[in-house]
């Protein structure tokens, strides 16, 4: 019998151009957490505007909750565009650095793995070989599972950036303040009467 993915726990990336000022990262994980989500990853960028940062969380969820959590956040002041990235239209890249302990025995056999992987061995020690990769999450994920026998002795992983392919895309396009202009007040929130 074939085995379907729970939909309810399928891995998002959500990417967020906000306001480049202080407080704003805190705001957005706290809306994230009062939603429910747990954050696998967060990632916090500069563009190429010094007024705008960009925001890459990697999180967990179903089609419906998730469209709710984006748009809570476009309501957000300090939002300028939210969006769900496609992982068959966008490139998303992680950071992994691994320290593994190592002897005379098994460098040759750590030497290998990273060499199929296309890693980079950054340091080595008598006791010690610190790897660095850069590619896909499936990717780190893979280079992980081969050191399953070994001793690790710290790991660093940035979380996933990324971008959409090819040109400027239509939600780059359009003002924050006119998603911000149809939105509907937040729940528990009233309208100003006029």
């Amino acid at each position: 019998m074939e085995q379907t993915q729970n939909p309810n726990n399928q891995r998002r990336v959500i990417s967020l151009l906000v306001d480049n000022s202080n407080g704003v990262l805190a705001r957005v994980a706290s809306l994230f957490c009062r939603r429910g989500f747990n954050i696998d990853s967060l990632t916090v960028s500069a563009t190429n505007d010094p007024s705008i940062s960009r925001i890459t969380v990697t999180l967990r969820g179903s089609e419906q909750a998730l469209s709710q959590l984006i748009l809570q956040t476009e309501r957000l002041e300090v939002t300028r565009q939210v969006f769900e990235l496609d992982p068959e239209k966008s490139l998303q890249r992680e950071l992994l650095l691994l320290k593994v302990a190592c002897d005379n025995h098994n460098r040759a056999e750590l030497r290998e793995i990273s060499s199929i992987y296309k890693a980079k061995i950054i340091d080595l020690s008598p006791d010690s070989m610190v790897f660095e990769l850069t590619g896909k999450p499936d990717k780190i994920d893979a280079f992980l599972t081969m050191f399953k026998g070994y001793e690790i002795l710290e790991l660093c992983r940035t979380g996933v950036t990324a971008l959409e392919r090819g040109g400027k895309h239509q939600h780059m396009q359009k003002p924050a303040q006119e998603v911000r202009d149809a939105q509907l007040p937040l729940p528990g929130t009233h309208c100003p009467q006029k």
